[in-house]
This record gives structure tokens, C-alpha cells and sequence, in this order.
């Protein structure tokens, strides 16, 4: 065997052989331009050689050109982006999900992790990832018909509770909403005009995610766009008992989820609560606690106090936990300075005169500073409400479960950016149940590996795509050379398989 360097910077092997100091080339095997690349020439030329020994009759002599031969230069054939796939198959069996057991879901919900796009052009993500036996576009709506009328979102939901508690019982879970909306003209049954965040007068529909204490999701669902966020927490606890039968379980909810009717319905549910409380309430719970012992100031301080909430028959006491810290009250500080800014413009008359937190409308609007010094008096505050009772769960372990409500926010972002989650391409109720819960599929491999390795899933995507095995064609030979990881790709992969 016979290595040899080329002018281009390639490595050309060769199979020669040397006869009284003359040294013939027998075969041309190709150039290799890596290191992976070569170990395929050589272990061919290997061989190739054992080959031509075992032969009993071979004739070297007959087998030698009179000249070298120069055979055709090496041909791309196929390439594939083979470790990127199956660590996100391997992600996908972990978690449980092939128990749905349909092939083209499963490359659905991959290509989305690696790259959202319309269903028709996942089509083209599949051939640049080189995916093995591909399915068609027919296939592709076949099966997200099937999706719906299987419930195979169900199947993932359970699939993903039975990872979420593999180390235990899950005793709390978070819930937030969000809104998507769509570039239509006419509203349908599910996607109506309603409160936007984002101020749109578009059409929307409203997502509840249900997630553990981590951010892995657990429960997804739909509701009308212009249904009231308070109104869907409930059915997301009612199907998430349900499906799993969880009846100890805490449920941590923003302050958008209070409202006293609603509470009242979760606890006749039998769930447990965790909901923020808006600060504009502090000067009536905290009174008291102010005229004995006076302002909280001790960062990190709790006080456990209570409150009437709901009217007539249905009022009921409930437990108000309130923290105070120093960095939300930096935070606070800020916030309330710009909003005294605004008020004086109006008051100055250089904005618009509007309904402002510090303004006085009238016939001239001023700024209200008795306002502006109750607000001063209670920065750094949050509250919390809850039916969890001060002898078996202290303030700190509240405020703590609250805190970890940042991992669904943080889901939800995930969802909206990396994966896209906003239907755009989607148009009937059907078709939005199915590409949302591809995209609950693929959050949920995306929070899986971002725990396994610390890395997020754009990063993953990008370090690991480019780790391609190369299918060459050399003098009727087909090589595969791999991309040997190195870097960010090595110390995710050695994190994956640890």
C-alpha cells in the first residue's frame, strides 16, 4: 500500500508492488481528503490486498499496466447529517414517544427540532439531512390526519408524564398562556379576535402549556381566541388528572390566572394553588403588619398574611404570602420612575392625554402624588396567593415554587422562536391540533437534551448538522467518510451518551 501526497494538499492511495528496486502502481484507489476519509482507502487497500494474495493462480505480472493507470477522480454519491438524526432519535425513543408508532410523525416532529418550516418544505430538510426513505407529501397529510383522529397528542402527553416522574412523583406543575395569531381575514370557530398581548386585532387562538418544575412539558392545549385566560386553566388541570390520575399535585399560575371565582372553582376541583397577587393589594394585606412592626426592608423577609376574596356567599379567606427583594425593588425603582415621566408629559402636555397609573384626568390632567408615594412604599414586593396552609408549607417554599415559574415562560419562548410554533401555514381547527402537537413533540426533545447537556437546542442543531458521513464513489468503490466531532460538537455528544 502505497501513500502519497498530491499537489492539491490531498493524500493518494495506491496498491504497488516492487520488483528488483522497480516499483509498480497495480490500482489507483483515490485521494482522500481527511482523515476519515483516508482510514476508508486504507482499510479498502487493505483489502484489496488480501484479496490478491489469497488467490492461488494471481499473476502480478499479468495485472501490471505498462503505465499507471489514471483512473477517474472521486464522485459525491450521498451525504448525510447522520449523528445530528440519531441523537434526535434517540431523544425521541427516550422519551417515550414511539409509542405512537408512525415513522413520518416521527421525521415530522425531528425536522421540526432541526428546522421549522412549512410541511411541504420539511420535504427539502429531509433530503439536505439525507433522512433514509423519506415520506411523500401525501403521506405527510395522511398523517396529520391520523394525528387527530387518533389522539395521538394523548399518547405523547402520557409518554411525557411517565419521563417527567421517572425520579419520583410530580408534586407541582406550571401553567401559563400565550396567544398566536394569524394573518386571516375572517374569523373562524377556534380563531376569533380577542385580548392580544401583543395589541393585534388579528385573529388568534389562545395555547395553555402545562410544565414540571424544570420546564418539560407535559400537557398542551387550544381554546378560542378570544376565550378568557382564567377560563383555561381549569380544563387543562381537569384533562392532565384525568390522563394520569394525579390528584396531589400544586398547580403555579401568574397573577393573570386571579381572580377569586377562579380560585374558588380550582380548590372545589380539590387542586392546590400557587398565583401571583398584584401589588396593588399590599397596602391592604401588609396594613397591619406595617402598623405593629413596620416596613419590610430585610431583602429576602417573608410575611404570611390574609384576605377576603369573592363577594356575598363565595367570599372566602384566603392565605397571602408576601416577599420582599432588594433586586426587584431596583427593578421596581426603574419601572416606576419612567411611568412618573410619562405622567408628567401628559401632565405638561407633551403626550396625549390618556388613562396613565400616576394621572389625574380632568379637565387639565395632573400627576397624582399620593399615588406615586403609595406605589414608592411597596416596591420590592410580590405576592402570592394560595390554599396551602402556613403548617405544612412555609412562605419560603412558596416563593420558591413560584419563582420556577420563569421555566414556562422560558418553554414558551423556546416554542415561539426555535420551533415556531405560531400556525401560520395552518388553517382549520384539525390542522392546528396537529401542528401543535408536533410542536409539543419537539419542545419536549428540545427541553430534554437542553437538560441532558446545558446547551440549547440551536446550538445543538448548528454544532452537530455539519458532522456529515460522506458517501465517495472511487474506481467502482463506495466510501463513507465521516466527520470526526471536534469541539462543541465532541463535548455535547460525550454530555448526550454520558
Amino acid at each position: 500500500m502505497r501513500k502519497v501526497r498530491t499537489g492539491s494538499g490531498a493524500t493518494a492511495v495506491q496498491i504497488a508492488r516492487t520488483r528488483r528496486g522497480v516499483q509498480t502502481i497495480i490500482e489507483h484507489l483515490g485521494s482522500a481528503h481527511g482523515d476519515a476519509e483516508l482510514a476508508v482507502l486504507v482499510a479498502i487497500a487493505r483489502e484489496r490486498i488480501a484479496e490478491m494474495n489469497g488467490q492461488e493462480q494471481f499473476d502480478l505480472e499479468s495485472l501490471a499496466p505498462a503505465s499507471p493507470p489514471r483512473s477517474a477522480g472521486p464522485t459525491v454519491t450521498g451525504a448525510r447529517s447522520r449523528v445530528l438524526w440519531e441523537v434526535l432519535e434517540g431523544a425521541y425513543a427516550q422519551l417515550g414517544f414511539d409509542a405512537v408508532g408512525n415513522d413520518t410523525f416521527r421525521k415530522l416532529v425531528l425536522a421540526r427540532v432541526v428546522e421549522p418550516t412549512s410541511k411541504a418544505d420539511t420535504l427539502r430538510v429531509w433530503d439536505e439531512l439525507g433522512v433514509p426513505a423519506a415520506p411523500s407529501l401525501s403521506t405527510v397529510w395522511r398523517t396529520l390526519a391520523r394525528c387527530v383522529k387518533d389522539d395521538w397528542r394523548a399518547q405523547l402527553a402520557t409518554a411525557a408524564y411517565s419521563h417527567a416522574t421517572r425520579d419520583g412523583a410530580l408534586t407541582v406543575v406550571l401553567y401559563d398562556v400565550t396567544t398566536l395569531y394569524f394573518e386571516a381575514e375572517y374569523e373562524d370557530d377556534l380563531r376569533k379576535v380577542g385580548m392580544s398581548k401583543e395589541r393585534r386585532v388579528d385573529p388568534q387562538i389562545l395555547v395553555g402549556l402545562l410544565v414540571d418544575q424544570g420546564g418539560f412539558p407535559l400537557e398542551v392545549h387550544e381554546f378560542e381566541g378570544n376565550k378568557g385566560e382564567t377560563l383555561t386553566l381549569l380544563p387543562v388541570l381537569d384533562a392532565f388528572r384525568d390522563r394520569h390520575q394525579a390528584t396531589e399535585v400544586v398547580v403555579v399560575a401568574d397573577a393573570g390566572m386571579l381572580s377569586a371565582a377562579n380560585l374558588d372553582r380550582l380548590e372545589d376541583a380539590g387542586f392546590s394553588f400557587i398565583v401571583g397577587s398584584r401589588t396593588s393589594s399590599a397596602p391592604y394585606d401588609l396594613a397591619e403588619h406595617y402598623a405593629t412592626i413596620g416596613n419590610i426592608t430585610v431583602d429576602g423577609e417573608t410575611v404570611d398574611t390574609t384576605r377576603k376574596m369573592g363577594t356575598g356567599a363565595n367570599k372566602r379567606t384566603r392565605r397571602v404570602v408576601w416577599h420582599y427583594s432588594h433586586k426587584r425593588k431596583r427593578r421596581d425603582n426603574i419601572t416606576v420612575s419612567k411611568q412618573i415621566e410619562r405622567a408628567e408629559q401628559i401632565a405638561a402636555g407633551a403626550r396625549p392625554p390618556k388613562k396613565d397609573r400616576f394621572v389625574t384626568l380632568g379637565e387639565k390632567p395632573t400627576v397624582n402624588q399620593a399615588r406615586i408615594e403609595r406605589a414608592r412604599e411597596y416596591i420590592g414586593l410580590k405576592g402570592y396567593v394560595t390554599n396551602l396552609i402556613p403548617a405544612k408549607v412555609p412562605a419560603a417554599e412558596i416563593v420558591a415554587a413560584y419563582h420556577d415559574l420563569f421555566q414556562v415562560e422560558a418553554s414558551f419562548r423556546m416554542a415561539k422562536t426555535d420551533l415556531r410554533a405560531r400556525p401560520m401555514f395552518a388553517s382549520t381547527a384539525e390542522s392546528i391540533h396537529a401542528h401543535l402537537t408536533i410542536v409539543f413533540a419537539a419542545l419536549a426533545i428540545s427541553r430534554h437534551l437542553y437538560k441532558a447537556t446545558g446547551t440549547s437546542i440551536r446550538r445543538i442543531v448548528r454544532a452537530l448538522r455539519p458532522l456529515r458521513d460522506v458517501t465517495i464513489s472511487i474506481g467502482g468503490h463506495q466510501l463513507t467518510a465521516a466527520t470526526p466531532p471536534e469541539g462543541e460538537a465532541a463535548a455535547i455528544l460525550a454530555k448526550i451518551h454520558a
